[in-house]
Formats: C-alpha cells, structure tokens, sequence
C-alpha cells in the first residue's frame, strides 16, 4: 500500500512528488484528479486519506484508516497503524490495542494477541476505562490467557 504509507509517513505534497502523481491535488478532504471520474463519489478510504493529508497525525482518522485496511484484508497494514496509535506515548489510543488484538487473533498470532490485550488492558486501566479493559479481559480469556 504505498500510496497509503507515503501519505502517512511523508503527508500528501511528498507522496505526490515521490509516487508520480502531480496532476492529484487534495483541498479540504476533496481528491481530484484526472484517473477520478466522479471525485465526489470517493470511497470512504479515499476519503480518509484525503482528510489524512490535511491533518496526518489525526488519531481518529488514523484508527478509520485502519479500520477500512482491514475491510479489504491490508492487515499487516492495518496492525502496523493500529501498534503505532496503541504505543505512541501522545496517542495511547485504547481501542487500538483491542483492534489489533482482534486482527492478530484472526490471523492466528494468539501470542502477539495476547500481549497486545496485556498492554491494552494495563493502558485501558491507567486512562480509567473500565469497559474497554473489561472487553479486553474478556477477549484474553477466550484466547487462553
């Protein structure tokens, strides 16, 4: 997914330079460019990335972002996105850790699951949210602590 990781990693200006891609231009969370039919009938991805370029270290449409990599199977992606939200000291973004769980179980990586609901957990419980611990307490037992 370079497209992706070039926005994220070096914001939209960069991307296009290093991708080839002049002729995209990005304003206010619109793409345009001559491959795009219709740039107002963008995916959600689209969009996400559109609004990325604009505000690249947005935690939420980070999460969003990874979320609908996981919609088109992009996992490694996806966890990749997740773990850098979960474990940035300024993000500590909770539910992170519990998508990323998820991801890792499906792909049956029980053991990087598990320690993943570990450190989300002991993270849910410092921010004092209690249900998010509790659903990662639960999902830890299904996998057999």
């Amino acid at each position: 997914m370079p497209v992706v990781e070039e926005v994220l990693r070096r914001g939209a200006s960069a991307a296009k330079k290093s991708l080839g891609l002049d002729d995209l231009s990005i304003h206010s969370g619109t793409i345009e460019a001559p491959f795009l039919r219709n740039p107002t009938s963008m995916s959600r991805k689209e969009k996400i990335l559109a609004m990325l370029a604009d505000e690249p270290n947005d935690s939420f449409l980070r999460y969003s972002l990874a979320m609908e990599l996981r919609k088109e199977q992009g996992h490694e992606e996806s966890i990749r996105i997740l773990r850098e939200l979960a474990y940035d000291p300024e993000a500590k973004y909770v539910a992170a850790f519990f998508m990323a769980a998820q991801q890792l179980a499906e792909l049956d990586q029980i053991e990087q699951a598990r320690a993943m609901l570990r450190d989300g957990i002991e993270e849910a419980r410092t921010q004092n949210n209690l249900h998010a611990a509790a659903e990662m307490s639960e999902l830890l037992s299904d996998l057999g602590k």
